[in-house]
């Protein structure tokens, strides 16, 4: 990532965008450099302006899941923020399926907002905590998942990029934490999605915070989950 993060906003309340805009430009490595209020905006202003985050409303007309389906189905680079009043996990779930990397509820501060932007745009995923997570793993996972610790089936090594997936880190930083490769990281992290039958990275950083408290994540480490040798 570069030296700053360039974001596009895109809300059709003209007072909340101004102030989220305001709020952003406090930080001296955030970079506003296009506004727009409805999905249509969205799509262009990414196409135009290529930036590292669009942050969308859901609640927009165009609706802001179809934008970030959209800015997927070009295969652009940029990365997709949902920042809504919604809290339901339909709505989760939708803008996961619609490509985007964050889901994040209005009404949090700017330092956390700015945290969690430059988070994505280095490549991790978030998801607001207060969301129900084991709720909506449930819908992906089943019963039989939840019957029994779906981290035994993962070797040591996909133990602990998954136990590191819960402090957002991206490949890139799981890589030096491990030293490891990010194309070694990245092979590991397909091979946990398919054992843990989930989708992508967020959930599976939901799903280990379910099932790898801290106590229970040394304790692996304790037991060997830490050898390095191991690849």
């Amino acid at each position: 990532m570069s030296e700053f993060v360039s974001i596009v906003v895109v809300d059709d309340h003209p007072l909340f965008r101004s102030g989220v805009v305001a709020s952003l430009r406090e930080f001296g490595d955030m970079q506003v450099v296009g506004e727009g209020a409805s999905a249509d905006d969205a799509a262009r202003l990414v196409r135009e302006l290529s930036p590292d985050v669009a942050l969308l409303d859901i609640s927009m007309p165009g609706d802001g899941l179809a934008a970030a389906a959209a800015i997927r189905s070009e295969r652009s680079a940029t990365k997709v923020v949902m920042l809504t009043v919604s809290e339901d996990d339909d709505d989760v779930l939708k803008a996961l399926d619609a490509g985007a990397s964050g889901y994040a509820l209005k009404g949090i501060v700017g330092d956390e907002l700015v945290r969690i932007i430059r988070a994505v745009a280095t490549g991790a995923t978030y998801v607001a905590p207060t969301l129900g997570g084991r709720l909506l793993l449930n819908a992906r996972t089943g019963s039989a998942s939840r019957e029994r610790n779906p981290f035994e089936v993962l070797t040591a090594r996909e133990m602990q990029i998954a136990s590191l997936l819960t402090d957002g880190l991206s490949n890139k930083e799981i890589g030096r934490v491990l030293n490891l490769q990010e194309k070694t990281v990245k092979h590991h992290m397909t091979q946990i999605l398919q054992k843990l039958q989930v989708r992508n990275r967020v959930e599976a950083a939901m799903l280990a915070r379910d099932h790898l408290s801290p106590g229970a994540a040394k304790t692996r480490a304790a037991q060997g989950f830490t050898d390095r040798s191991r690849s």
